[in-house]
């Protein structure tokens, strides 16, 4: 799926829907010598009338308001060409049948916008360098988790990832390839962990990991398995150098008496005790850390 031309995309489909709906608009009140060209014309397809190529290239077909609007977008269709096909000269058009399809042409524009606006400001919130989400949306996406936790009970788990020694390597190879590393080890994280759990650039070398559904000991076990995996990671800068780095995390599960503030100092203190007793491995936050 190429998501960035997804903006673009939905933007076309409103400026394709609003000319069709004044073509069809004509063709029902104004010259109705124009509804057998409609008839005529092949039925737009499912995926919003772009056609097969462009649109399923760019649209995330796979997610469920996606497929509401696809839905929405064949509902129209049919109800504007069967009002079409129902009207002749001696019965017009009724008002009761314009009403249907100007809801339904209505309810799916509605939609492709509110899809629209989704997508601009989930692109805000991506970090250019790694193709994460960053510190935009972060705050909002762990309230919500905490909110869940706290009306489910279901624990999770929240994390910060540092590079260990991360300056070493843009002093030894150069801004260049620190920004190649950072990329790399984003990519790694996202594959390594599992596919509901949450991953943030903070800033700099400085990752957040929300591990949804984990208690400390789940957590624990996540962790320590992409710690290993990391260090042994390595990393192509050119056709003949490359690069092994390690991390250092700070792991805390989430309690009832913590707003996200505490969670994230909960985190950042037990990095601080995991980079003073080596780096390279997993600290769990204690309350004797406060």
């Amino acid at each position: 799926m190429a998501s960035f031309l997804i903006p673009e995309t939905l933007s076309q489909i409103v400026d394709n829907h609003i000319k069709w709906f004044v073509e069809w608009h004509r063709a029902a009140f104004v010259d109705p010598l124009l509804r057998s060209d409609i008839l005529r014309a092949a039925p737009v397809s499912d995926e919003f009338g772009l056609g097969q190529e462009s649109s399923s290239a760019s649209l995330p077909i796979d997610q469920p308001e996606v497929d509401r609007l696809a839905t929405l977008h064949a509902q129209l269709h049919k109800l504007a060409r069967l009002v079409l096909i129902k009207a002749s000269d001696e019965t017009p058009i009724s008002s009761a049948d314009y009403l249907a399809v100007s809801s339904k042409y209505s309810e799916f524009m509605r939609g492709v916008l509110r899809l629209e606006r989704a997508f601009a400001v989930a692109a805000s919130g991506l970090d250019s360098l790694t193709g994460l989400r960053s510190r935009v949306g972060m705050y909002e996406d762990l309230i919500g988790e905490r909110e869940r936790f706290l009306r489910t009970g279901k624990d999770f788990c929240v994390a910060i990832m540092d590079i260990d020694y991360f300056k070493r390597v843009n002093d030894n190879y150069g801004h260049d390839a620190g920004d190649r590393v950072l990329a790399s080890v984003a990519d790694h994280v996202s594959s390594s962990l599992r596919g509901f759990d949450d991953v943030f650039r903070m800033g700099g070398e400085e990752f957040l990991i929300c591990l949804k559904e984990a208690d400390i000991s789940v957590g624990s076990r996540v962790l320590e398995r992409l710690c290993k995996s990391l260090s042994a990671f390595n990393i192509k800068l050119s056709d003949d150098q490359q690069v092994c780095v390690t991390a250092s995390f700070g792991l805390t599960s989430v309690t009832a008496d913590a707003d996200i503030e505490e969670i994230l100092r909960r985190a950042d203190q037990a990095l601080y005790r995991a980079k003073n007793a080596g780096r390279n491995q997993v600290v769990v936050w204690k309350a004797e850390d406060r």
